[in-house]
């Protein structure tokens, strides 16, 4: 005979004990869940030390200085600085400023910093020149340079540059700029009259008269519009060409500090991840860093790009460039200079393969 409690305790068992197996399945998935959150955690947190170890340099700390523009184009440089992946890399570098990049390849020719910033024009005039110079690798690609008259100059086209006074930074990128958009409108460098202008002292000599037009890149294109208005009228110098913000050395130079060269091509390149992944941020850091506003900064980013590369597009930017200064006799050669042979991208082949593609 079956006692009592027992019979009470069968009688109420069908849904009791259901709501205690219930109960019991969803203990067991909680503590599931809890150690798979907690073993997830731990290989995280082994997967980041291990990182940092393998990632970090640990060796000596080499100082570099860089001949640099203070621009917007030097945004990888910016961007490793705040996120201290120089530091990282084991480089300490020190930014030396220049007004061109004309004057910052000058720099390093003239032993006043070990690599400069600049464009490819630069380049091709000191490769005619005989002189020691190679580009390691491009930081950007832009588009950032202007034509800019004042409306009460009679000046309504660019054909109506003819025989007046134009401002423009000598031996830089924007005299090329200048004398082919001369050329595509019947005109040539030789008829109009070049003024040697900073592209900081471009808004005063406009501003003032002492030129009918300038030539000059962001951000004083910018400040021109911002103080004249209506008054000036601006027209796009690259015809929808990128002109390329490059790493200049010389040779001999980089025969003696291929690792450190390597460490800043690393360092650049986890900048240029670091913009892919959270570009508000970043641009939050060149806002910051270059005291810009941020209807500016997001009106001139399209035309830029910010990425490590080597193109063959820029061996043929640098021919174009060569061929126009031999047309109008700015250098006494005849022959194109083989630019291939000015390009080092071993470095930037081992960091990041696919963006190298020049043809040899």
């Amino acid at each position: 005979m079956i006692p009592h409690d027992i019979d009470a305790l069968i009688s109420v068992s069908p849904s009791a004990v259901g709501i205690i197996h219930k109960k019991c399945e969803k203990e067991v998935i909680l503590k599931k869940q809890t150690l798979a959150a907690i073993v997830l955690i731990i290989i995280s947190l082994v997967s980041v030390n291990t990182s940092c170890s393998n990632d970090r340099y640990s060796g000596k700390t080499e100082t570099l200085i860089i001949a640099a523009v203070p621009t917007e184009l030097n945004a990888l440089i910016y961007i490793a600085q705040d996120q201290n992946l120089f530091t990282e890399n084991g480089l300490e570098i020190t930014l030396k400023d220049y007004d061109s990049g004309a004057t910052a390849v000058a720099g390093i020719l003239n032993d006043e910093a070990d690599i400069a910033l600049a464009a490819e024009f630069p380049i091709v005039r000191q490769v005619f020149n005989k002189k020691d110079i190679i580009n390691f690798g491009t930081i950007a690609k832009y588009e950032n340079t202007y034509i800019l008259w004042r409306t009460d100059s009679g000046v309504n086209s660019v054909h109506d540059l003819k025989g007046k006074k134009i401002g423009v930074t000598l031996t830089t990128i924007s005299e090329f700029y200048l004398g082919r958009t001369l050329e595509l409108n019947g005109l040539n460098i030789q008829q109009v009259s070049l003024v040697d202008t900073r592209a900081a002292d471009s808004e005063k000599a406009l501003v003032s008269k002492e030129v009918d037009a300038v030539v000059t890149w962001e951000p004083w294109v910018n400040q021109i519009k911002q103080l004249l208005g209506e008054e000036v009228m601006t027209r796009a110098a690259q015809s929808a060409q990128y002109a390329y913000w490059n790493l200049v050395t010389t040779s001999e130079w980089a025969d003696s500090h291929t690792d450190v060269m390597e460490r800043l091509i690393k360092s650049l390149a986890e900048a240029e991840h670091y913009i892919n992944r959270h570009k508000d941020v970043a641009k939050a850091i060149i806002i910051k860093r270059m005291n810009f506003d941020n209807f500016y900064l997001d009106t001139i980013w399209p035309r830029y790009q910010f990425s490590m590369s080597l193109d063959q597009s820029l061996i043929t930017a640098m021919e174009d460039e060569a061929r126009w200064m031999i047309s109008n006799k700015l250098t006494t050669d005849i022959a194109m200079p083989h630019f291939v042979d000015y390009i080092y991208e071993d470095i930037l082949k081992k960091i990041k393969p696919d963006a190298v593609n020049i043809i040899r």
